[in-house]
This record gives structure tokens, sequence and C-alpha cells, in this order.
């Protein structure tokens, strides 16, 4: 058995957008958002590079980096910390091509570059506003409010 379970995978599926942190050489903090965070199997994550070249960089130096997968309504999500490894060509390639990011939305990525993450490490994020005593359906509800208002205010 790995270390991605069902949960954490169902919200991977369903959010996508992951934050990866990385360190500079310079010893710098980098966080970058990856709208094509999916899951490879059960010890691995994978993101397309469509245009991250500081991460890239980071993970080139120093493979050690996180991911950050979040629900927004619900306040609560996981944190994935492992290596990652920077995929140009070959089988894995054009496997992780084919079956993760090509056919999510009908369209290719134009992607020369993919990053697959070897977990080590997950935990559970939540979010402080629970320690008031609200529940998931009350969080969501606040949170579901607070986007409808915010899409409001752009229309």
């Amino acid at each position: 058995m790995g270390i991605l379970n069902e949960d954490m995978k169902r919200m991977i599926r369903q959010q996508r957008m992951g934050f990866i942190a990385t360190v500079s050489p310079e010893g710098l903090p980098n966080l970058s958002p990856k709208g094509t965070t999916a899951v490879w199997d059960d010890d691995h994550l994978v993101f397309a590079d469509l245009g991250s070249p500081d991460t890239i960089r980071n993970l080139r130096e120093n493979p050690d980096c996180e991911i950050n997968i979040l629900d927004y309504f619900v306040r609560k999500g996981y944190s994935f910390k492992g290596k990652g490894q920077i995929l140009t060509e070959g089988d894995l390639f054009d496997q992780i091509h084919e079956s993760v990011t090509a056919n999510r939305s009908g369209r290719a990525y134009p992607s020369g570059r993919y990053v697959l993450i070897q977990i080590t490490e997950a935990n559970v994020l939540v979010s402080p506003g629970y320690s008031s005593g609200k529940t998931e359906s009350e969080m969501r509800e606040e949170w579901e409010n607070h986007w409808s208002s915010v899409q409001l205010e752009n229309s």
C-alpha cells in the first residue's frame, strides 16, 4: 500500500490546483501554482511544466519539494513532501503525457517537461477556522457565500 490514500487522491482529482514549494540555490523560497497536478500512482504526483523556470531550476539543484492541495470551500487539504524528478523524454514521459495531462480536458498541454514527485510524507491540512467549533458544512457555506459575492463584484 502506498502513501496516497483514496481521500488524498479524490482531493487531488477534484481540486487539481497544487502549490509547489521549492528552494533556490541561494536558499530563497519559491512557491508556484500547478494547475495540472495529478496522481500518477500510490506514491507519486505529477505536473506539467507549463512555464515554471524557477521551479525547474530549483528542482535540478535540490529535488526536495512540497505540494499543498486545498479544498478552498471546506478549508481542508493535504501537504505532500517528496523529491521531484524532471522528465523530458522516454517511456515514462510518454506515458505521463498520454494518460495524465493530454486527456484531462480534451487537449494536449504544450509541455516538454513533466515533474514526477515521489511522495515521502503526507499530512492533513485543516484551517484554524475550525477551532471556533464550525462544522464542515458551516465552513463550506461561509466560503461558498464569500466566493459568490466575489463573483458578483467582478461581474
